[in-house]
Order: structure tokens, then C-alpha cells, then sequence
């Protein structure tokens, strides 16, 4: 490339520039007459400062901002958009970085669990056929993906709809829009395993929280597999993510909605948890926490004694979390009764699908000890207060891995204190069910390799407890010096 000559004194460098000023209003008065759409390009791309401007050294801050002033005037004069208001005009450079952006990948892996789809420009989403049309400039290829967060478990799987994503490649393949938003638009399905309150969280409420919280609400949210009961009892959640309501796919008809950027798929980190060092801002599960709270309105951001200490009016309460059909305390009420001689508040309650999750979130977040068997009503966890403590307890049958995935290994990143109790042979009514030397009590792993239904059948869905309460009592006991004594004059 030809060297830029410098001058030696100011007054030719004025000159030059007065020079550069009046070539670059001259080119620009031929543009503003050449029309969009012979270099038109997706919303949302924006022209880049050419490769080949070169400033002469000592001078080049003054004729950028001289460029750059000129090159927002050569948008506002030559950008023509097409009928729909979804294109742009773009020099040489734009067209260029369109063309290198194409060859990026749409969709990716974000980890084993989640693949995630992102584009950004001219996008139409038809939710009734499962398409996203993009512009030709963003990719030359079709993608598949379903948009739910457990992509390696077939099973859940299956009750996820395929969706498609593809470039149009003229005007009589591209579909009209029929609405256009100036929001970017995430897609994902609340098919899967929703329903059981572990995977509504795990599998959905927290990958959409990572993909969406960043957008502070300026989000659109288009859901496929919807179900209306489920839209209803997260509505609440759902409208401190998206300030706007949400689009049911599989009943939009015909509609066809274009956004200029789409996220198809949520990302997923870690059971029950969010990786700060992975998601835009550095948020946590503890931003998590902190917007269920404002969702449901739960007054309690720690566990501690409403004045000064515990006292006759504010006992620390423990939640006994009650299940009826497996995994049942079979000794519940003297459970209870050995907790209120320890000086707890004791509540009992069993969450069940059809129950009012605020009204619930509520009595969880009044707890100051949560205990209950493995299974999806410890999701509660969720709505503990921070400094709580949080006890599962463990049904026999070398579950502990399964404990600790879950449950355990979230808990510190909620600010809770976890501790556990594990049931062993003569608690558990498997004694009654099989002799002392079946491999279900002397080799639980060779159940194990007969792969998870068998598992669960034996250990998960056969088993209920009965817990010492002697032994009981020391794990309570053990809670108690965990929880705060005194408040602390940052509560709020």
C-alpha cells in the first residue's frame, strides 16, 4: 500500500484535511442517489470503518473523528429499508463482514446439556412450522435443534419439537412479516420432563435466566410445547425476565414475527447453578435468588431472628417436606413432635403440582431448617433464605451420587448450609421387602447397572423411610448451631 505522506508544519495539515472534507461530501452526494437494495443488508448490521483508510501519523485522531462523523451522515443518507423496514444499506466493508459472519457457525454446544442457535440481522420467526428464516448474508446452510435443555437424554427428548433454521434465498422465498419487534427474540420449548418441579428449574427456569437476564427484560419470549398450566403457575417468573407477553408457537397460526436477533435454545451450566465466569455481567444463582424473590415477593433475604434473638414469639422454623406416594416419612408426625422439643416451629407440607408456587415459595423462605427425602419438592431450596439449612435425607441404596449432583453441590452456591441423613437398612421398608443378603443390600451397584428405570424402581419409587429419631434428633441439633443467633445489621 502507498505510504501517506505527513507534513512538517500545521498549515499544510489543515489544508490536507480541508482536502479529505470536501472528497468525502463529494463522494457522499453520489451515494445518497444510489438505491438500498443493490447493497442492502440485514437489520441490525452496521457499516464497519473500511479496511483500507489509512491516517497519516500524528493526525490520525482528528480525521477518524472527521470519518466517523461523515460516515454517520453516509448512513442516515443512503439507508433505505426494503417494504418491511428489516434492511439497511451497506458499503463494501459490511457486505465483506456479512460474508465472513456466514461462515461462522449458527448453532453451537454450550456443554453437554444445551446447544444454543444465535443470529443476528434480517431474522422471521414462523412458530407454527418450527422455522427461522434468516438473511442469506448470515448462512448458506440449514440448521436443526430442540430447544430444551437436556439434549443427551433421549427421553426427554422426545417430547420436544424439532425446530429449523434456514436462510431464504429471494423475495418469493422470504416470508412477509406480520409483525416486527425491535427486541431480540429467545426460543425455547417447555416440553421435556416439566412438570416434576426439579426439571422446571434445572432443565428451563435457570438456562432461561442465563440466556435472558442480560437483556434486563427487553426480551421476547416464543415457547414451544407450551403448556397453559405451566405458563400460568411461572407466569410470575416469567414476567421478571420478559416485560413483554409471551408468544405461544404452536398456536401462532400463520403469523410471522421478525426480530433482529434471535436466540434459539437456552444455555445450560450446571444442575440448579449458573457459572458466573460463563454468563454475561458475572451474574449467579444468588441474582437468581434474588429475582424469585422479587417474583413471589418472599420478605426474607436471610435466616435470622426477627429481633435481637430467637425467642417464645420467633422460634426457628423447620419445613418438614411430606411426600405420599414414595419415599414417604413414615414416622412424620413424631418427627415433628421431636423437632417442637428441640424449640422448633415446626410446619409440615407437601408440594404437589396444581400448588400455588407463590403461596408456597412464602412458607419455604419463612424456614430456617428445610429437611426432606431426595426428590423434586426439595427444588424449594430455591426459596430458602440465605444462611439456611438445608437436610436431605438420603434413601438407602448407594444414592449418594445422586444426592450430591442434585441437591448437595448447589446448596453453598445459594448460601446454604447442607447437611444430610442417610437411611439405613432397618429405616428403610425394603427390609420388608427382600431378604438380608439380596444384592439390593449387599451389591446396590449391580442394581445400578441394570440402568436407571431398574434404579429407580428399586430404590426411588419402592422405598419409604423411617428415620431414628434418636439419630434424627443429632442432625437437627447439628442445624441448630448452624442457623444465626443473633441479626445482623445488614439485614434488610
Amino acid at each position: 500500500m502507498k505510504s501517506v505522506r505527513t507534513y512538517p508544519r500545521a498549515e499544510p495539515r489543515r489544508t490536507g484535511n480541508a482536502f479529505i472534507v470536501a472528497s468525502m461530501l463529494l463522494s457522499l452526494c453520489i451515494l445518497s442517489f444510489v438505491k438500498a437494495r443493490y447493497c442492502s443488508a440485514p437489520y441490525g448490521l452496521s457499516p464497519l470503518l473500511p479496511q483500507d483508510v489509512v491516517f497519516a501519523p500524528g493526525s490520525g485522531s482528528e480525521k477518524m473523528e472527521i470519518y466517523v462523523a461523515l460516515l454517520n451522515i453516509s448512513v442516515l443518507i443512503a439507508g433505505i429499508g426494503d417494504e418491511e423496514g428489516s434492511t439497511v444499506s451497506m458499503g463494501k466493508a459490511s457486505e465483506e463482514k456479512a460474508v465472513a459472519d456466514s461462515k461462522k457457525p449458527i448453532c453451537s454446544e454450550t456443554s453437554r446439556r444445551s446447544n444454543v442457535c444465535e443470529a443476528e440481522g434480517d431474522i422471521r420467526v414462523k412458530g407454527s412450522s418450527q422455522t427461522i428464516f434468516l438473511h442469506p448474508s448470515l448462512t448458506s446452510q440449514e440448521w436443526k435443534i430442540k430447544p430444551y435443555a437436556r439434549k443427551h437424554d433421549q427421553a426427554a427428548i422426545a417430547h420436544v419439537k424439532e425446530w429449523t433454521i434456514k436462510p431464504f434465498t429471494d423475495q418469493e422465498t422470504r416470508p412477509r412479516c406480520t409483525e416486527n419487534y425491535t427486541v431480540p427474540a429467545v426460543v425455547f420449548s417447555i416440553g421435556g420432563f416439566t412438570g416434576n418441579l426439579f426439571h422446571d428449574f434445572t432443565d428451563v427456569l435457570v438456562p432461561l435466566f442465563i440466556t435472558s437476564y442480560r437483556f434486563g427484560g427487553e426480551v421476547q419470549f416464543v415457547i414451544a410445547d407450551a403448556k397453559s398450566w405451566w405458563l400460568s403457575k411461572f407466569s410470575l417468573i416469567l414476567k421478571q425476565l420478559s416485560k413483554y407477553e409471551v408468544i405461544d408457537a404452536d398456536n401462532d397460526q400463520d403469523a410471522v414475527r421478525c426480530f433482529p436477533r434471535v436466540i434459539a435454545g437456552l444455555s445450560f451450566q450446571k444442575e440448579l447453578g449458573v457459572d458466573p465466569s460463563r454468563t454475561p455481567g458475572g451474574f449467579s444463582v444468588v441474582d437468581f435468588k434474588e429475582m424469585l424473590r422479587n417474583a413471589y415477593g418472599l420478605e426474607r433475604p436471610r435466616a435470622e431472628p426477627s429481633g435481637d434473638e430467637w425467642d417464645l414469639r420467633r422460634k426457628p422454623r423447620l419445613l418438614i417436606i411430606s411426600r405420599k406416594s414414595s419415599r414417604v416419612f413414615l414416622n412424620e408426625r413424631g418427627m415433628a413432635d421431636m423437632a417442637m422439643s428441640l424449640g422448633f416451629d415446626v410446619r409440615i407440607a407437601e408440594p404437589e403440582i396444581t400448588t400455588d408456587l407463590g403461596k408456597f415459595a412464602r412458607l419455604v423462605n419463612s424456614a430456617d431448617v428445610m429437611i426432606g427425602v431426595h426428590g423434586a419438592g426439595l427444588t424449594n431450596m430455591v426459596f430458602l433464605p440465605a444462611g439456611a439449612v438445608f437436610i436431605q435425607v438420603v434413601p438407602m441404596g448407594n444414592l449418594e451420587w445422586l444426592a450430591r449432583d442434585t441437591f448437595q453441590t448447589p446448596s453453598p452456591e445459594m448460601q446454604l448450609k447442607y447437611l444430610d441423613y442417610r437411611i439405613q437398612a432397618d429405616e428403610s421398608t425394603l427390609s420388608d421387602q427382600y431378604p438380608k443378603d439380596d444384592p439390593v443390600f449387599t451389591d446396590p451397584q449391580s442394581i445400578h447397572k441394570k440402568g436407571w428405570h431398574e434404579l429407580s424402581r428399586v430404590y426411588l419409587d419402592n422405598q419409604n423411610v423411617k428415620p431414628h429419631l434418636g439419630r434424627l434428633r443429632l442432625t437437627l441439633l447439628e442445624a441448630l448451631k448452624f442457623l444465626p443467633h443473633t441479626r445482623t445489621t445488614t439485614a434488610r
